[in-house]
């Protein structure tokens, strides 16, 4: 599903990330890792947000280097703390995120119903809360007909009751449309419902699974 090769990244020559070759197949992963082990950066370089050395490729077929724009409309992000164009409403950001990710007419409507943000979709995102600007993005997160879905600290800033229903998304996607996830979590997945095919480790710069 996810091939990286001879993947490197480096922050002003300093080294924070060497995988020489690392695969993924189908499934859910956690991402585990102590802080500043680089769980973020990875994410952000597989979301195609970082440069990076070496290659990464979906499917076998989709280079992010060579088919960018076709890498990009496969693979969806969310940030651990989202900032988003505080002059924009909620609504004109997800009009935006379907339009790029080519979205089903309407898919959007039962992400933002499901977590109740009817309420205040067409304010302006200056006025959300920290836990209003996470739903967002997760919500944006899941438009498409994404392969891939990369989740940073999915679980902070959410109530209770939207995080049951992230729990729902996930396992909903994977088994119904086949989406993979990768999620980088502090908090604990054990209890979460979500059939979490195996835990990924960042160590000394590289991955490995549990």
């Amino acid at each position: 599903m996810l091939t990286l090769i001879n993947f490197q990244k480096k922050y002003q020559n300093n080294i924070v990330l060497n995988i020489p070759d690392f695969n993924i197949d189908r499934g859910i992963y956690w991402l585990k890792g102590g802080n500043g082990t680089g769980k973020s950066t990875l994410l952000k370089s597989l979301a195609g947000l970082l440069h990076f050395d070496g290659d990464i490729l979906l499917n076998n077929q989709v280079n992010l280097k060579k088919h960018p724009r076709m890498y990009r409309k496969l693979v969806n992000f969310a940030e651990a703390e989202p900032v988003f164009p505080e002059f924009l409403t909620g609504n004109e950001m997800v009009t935006m995120f379907a339009e790029a990710k080519e979205a089903d007419p309407g898919q959007q409507n039962q992400y933002l119903e499901s977590m109740d943000m009817l309420t205040y979709i067409d304010q302006s995102i200056s006025t959300y809360s920290s836990g209003m600007l996470k739903k967002l993005s997760l919500t944006l997160a899941f438009l498409g007909k994404p392969k891939l879905i990369l989740l940073d600290e999915p679980l902070i800033t959410v109530d209770t009751a939207s995080l049951q229903i992230l729990y729902k998304w996930i396992t909903v996607n994977y088994h119904k449309y086949g989406t993979n996830f990768i999620l980088a979590s502090h908090q604990p997945l054990e209890n979460s419902g979500i059939p979490v095919t195996r835990e990924i480790l960042i160590e000394t710069k590289s991955l490995k699974f549990n």
